[in-house]
């Protein structure tokens, strides 16, 4: 019978990665064995445009769905629009036709009163013209609104791709890899 030899070896290594903090004005990012953890820096506008998409995008989605007059933006642009016109169609009245015409003995009351109707018809028809174009672009602005966000949260999304990146490439770096390794062999033989 013959004789005859075998052997055996195993090696295990283990990479150990240093805690490692990555900055920049934007994000803060730490690597360590359990993988990286992002943030955004509070007071960044990032941060801003993450957290007031995060909360409005679903109310904005169903405001682009369904437009209308009763939200926010479209109630103060409205309320915006007849205080102004109110007030500047009021003094236009009273400077350039009233008061002229009174200081002249020009006007009696009932033509004045006659002059407010009339200008109060011409603003119904004003502010009913302009509601009816601010329905109608609503969903067109809104979409813009959702469109500038997204780009924005997008851009933080960015940020926080490339500091985790960085900050897994740096810890990495700064890893180190411990080891061992065995060998057995066998000989047998007649």
């Amino acid at each position: 019978m013959g004789g005859g030899s075998s052997s055996k070896s195993s090696s295990s290594s283990k990479t150990t990665y240093s805690k490692t903090t990555t900055k920049n004005p934007y994000v803060t990012s730490v690597t360590d064995n359990n993988g990286t953890t992002t943030t955004l820096n509070d007071g960044t506008a990032y941060k801003s445009v993450y957290d007031y998409t995060n909360k409005n995008i679903d109310e904005l989605l169903e405001e682009y769905r369904k437009p209308t007059l009763d939200s926010p933006t479209n109630k103060a642009l409205i309320d915006a629009y007849t205080k102004n016109l109110n007030e500047s169609g009021r003094r236009a009245l009273e400077n350039n036709i009233i008061n002229p015409l009174a200081t002249r003995n020009m006007v009696r009351s009932s033509s004045a009163t006659n002059m407010y109707n009339n200008l109060s018809n011409a603003m119904t028809d004003n502010i009913s013209n302009y509601t009816a174009n601010l329905l109608a672009n609503t969903q067109t602005n809104t979409g813009n609104m959702i469109n500038l966000l997204l780009n924005a949260y997008l851009q933080g999304q960015n940020a926080v791709n490339g500091n985790q990146a960085l900050s897994l490439s740096t810890s990495s770096g700064n890893a180190s890899t411990s080891g061992n390794s065995s060998s057995k062999s066998y000989s047998y033989g007649l």
